[in-house]
């Protein structure tokens, strides 16, 4: 954590009120510092000849008033080792921009269309009733006609990042930052079992328990019920 956020959880579970800089002191005297963000290295494929291409229609508006109004989507790649073999595990999710939740994951060993049907189906179960704009990048799976009818048949309004423009899609690419940041970079994984345990905990770990500022110091759960509620 940083001193912004471990001055949030100060204030949270201990009732202990300091300032950011009070807080900032005590980190760099105690050389506490938040892990490094790395170059992301995207496993998105863009399609050579797409079947359907959406314009940007969320156009970087991030903010959502209720639930189920703005989600966003993508894919991403970790690694873990059998010696000097490195395997390959595909995480497709979706969030929220209303409360930042994550709508629904899937996790996999291949980078392929089922993977993000699949996850696009869980969220429609759980959401039977949502019909959101639904953004993403101009990957294949969701240049294919037949993801464009799902997005059809539910009601959804698909919009897509311009190319080269991986800030049209930020809070995803935001999402992927933080989980690979907190609990991915710097650690080794020997087993696909471990892998897939350390993300499954961390989406929890972040949709129940991880508060964020701009959220009124509260976890995206608990946003999502006070919306729900209101």
């Amino acid at each position: 954590m940083g001193y912004r956020r471990l001055r949030d959880q100060l204030h949270r579970k201990y009732k202990i009120d300091i300032s950011d800089k009070r807080m900032r002191r005590i980190c760099r005297k105690l050389q506490i510092k938040s892990t490094i963000k790395y170059n992301r290295k995207g496993c998105t494929k863009s399609d050579k000849d797409p079947q359907f291409t959406a314009e940007n229609v969320l156009d970087r508006k991030f903010h959502a008033e209720k639930p189920n109004e703005k989600w966003v989507t993508d894919v991403t790649e970790f690694r873990w080792y059998e010696g000097p073999e490195i395997h390959k595990v595909y995480l497709s999710a979706i969030l929220d921009l209303c409360d930042r939740r994550i709508v629904s994951y899937v996790l996999r060993d291949s980078n392929d269309n089922k993977l993000v049907f699949d996850t696009f189906d869980l969220a429609v179960s759980e959401n039977p009733d949502a019909k959101p704009i639904f953004h993403s990048d101009r990957g294949f799976q969701y240049t294919n006609r037949v993801f464009h009818q799902k997005l059809v048949n539910q009601g959804m309004t698909q919009s897509m990042s311009r190319v080269a423009h991986c800030i049209d899609n930020g809070p995803m690419e935001g999402f992927w930052g933080i989980l690979k940041r907190e609990w991915y970079y710097g650690n080794t994984f020997h087993s696909r079992d471990e892998l897939v345990q350390m993300i499954e905990n961390y989406i929890f770990y972040y949709n129940h328990e991880r508060v964020q500022r701009n959220l009124g110091i509260l976890t995206p759960m608990e946003m999502h019920t006070r919306k729900m509620a209101a």
